[in-house]
C-alpha cells in the first residue's frame, strides 16, 4: 500500500489559546509540516479561554462535531506546562485529541459514546518547559497522523470524571461579533423559555432578523449551543457579560 493511503483521511486540528498574533502557531505548524508533510492543518481557533481549560473544554467538544472521524485536534490550552499534569490522547469517537491532562479534553470523553485514554510516555530529546505544544503535543499529532505512535503510548482507565458535567450553563466564549456563546447544548425542552443571566432577562428568537435592532436575544447557534446576541450590537460589551457568568431559564 502507498505510505500517502495510510492518511489521506487524516487532519490535524489545531485548537489553542495562543492569540491570534505571535509566532506560536506557526511554529507548531513547523514541526508538523516537517514531520507529517501531506497531512493537512487546519488552524480552528487560536483564542480558546485563555488559562481556562474547563470553560475552553465545552468549546472544543461542540466544535469537533464538524469534524470527520479520523481528525486530529491538537489541543492546547495548559496554564500548568511544564509541571506535573500528565500530557495525553484521548480516543473519542473516531476522533483523536492531543494535549494536557488538565480538564480541557474531559468534556469531549464524557459526551462521547466511545473514550479511551492513553497516557504520553514519549519525551522528546530536547523540550522547552514553557511550549510542550510545539516540542511534545505537535510531535505525538504528527506520529498519529501517520500512523507511527504506537510506541509512544500507554493506555490507562479512567475513573475519575463521574461529576464532571456534560454541559455548562456558562458563557464560555465570545466571538468576533461579541456573541457570547455558553456551553450549554440547546434541547427542545429550552424552546420558548426566557433566559436569565444576572440581573437581565432574555427572550429566545431563531434569527438576527425576528428581533428589532440593538434588541438582545438567545438562539441555538451553529454548533448546536445556546448563544446570547444583540441583532446589530455587541452582547458582551452591551450587557456588560463576562466569561463564566452562569446562565438559568
Amino acid at each position: 500500500m502507498p505510505v500517502w493511503m495510510c492518511w489521506r483521511n487524516n487532519s490535524i486540528v489545531l485548537f489553542t489559546d495562543f492569540g491570534p498574533s505571535g509566532p506560536y502557531i506557526g511554529q507548531m505548524e513547523s514541526v508538523l509540516l516537517q514531520a507529517a508533510p501531506n497531512v493537512p492543518v487546519i488552524n480552528l481557533l487560536s483564542n480558546a479561554p485563555t488559562a481556562d481549560p474547563r470553560l475552553s473544554s465545552y468549546l472544543l467538544a461542540a466544535l469537533r462535531h464538524g469534524f470527520p472521524v479520523n481528525s486530529i485536534f491538537l489541543a492546547v490550552v495548559d496554564p500548568g506546562v511544564g509541571g506535573t499534569r500528565r500530557a495525553v490522547v484521548l480516543q473519542a469517537d473516531g476522533q483523536t485529541f492531543v494535549g494536557p491532562d488538565n480538564g480541557l479534553l474531559n468534556t469531549v470523553a464524557v459526551q462521547a459514546q466511545n473514550a479511551q485514554w492513553s497516557e504520553i510516555i514519549w519525551k522528546p530529546e530536547h523540550c522547552s518547559m514553557s511550549f510542550h505544544g510545539r516540542d511534545l503535543f505537535a510531535p505525538v499529532a504528527a506520529k498519529l497522523a501517520i500512523n507511527a505512535a504506537d510506541d509512544l503510548l500507554q493506555p490507562f482507565d479512567r475513573n475519575d470524571l463521574s461529576d464532571w458535567p456534560q454541559d455548562l450553563a456558562e458563557v464560555v466564549y465570545f466571538d468576533y461579533y461579541g456573541n457570547a456563546m455558553t456551553g450549554l447544548r440547546y434541547h427542545e425542552g429550552l424552546a420558548g423559555k426566557i433566559l436569565n443571566i444576572y440581573d437581565i432577562t432574555i427572550k429566545q428568537a431563531d434569527t438576527f432578523g425576528a428581533v428589532e435592532e440593538q434588541q438582545a436575544f438567545w438562539y441555538k447557534n451553529s454548533s448546536g449551543l445556546v448563544e446570547i446576541a444583540v441583532n446589530k450590537g455587541r452582547a458582551e460589551q452591551q450587557l456588560g457579560l463576562k466569561l463564566g457568568m452562569e446562565i438559568g431559564f
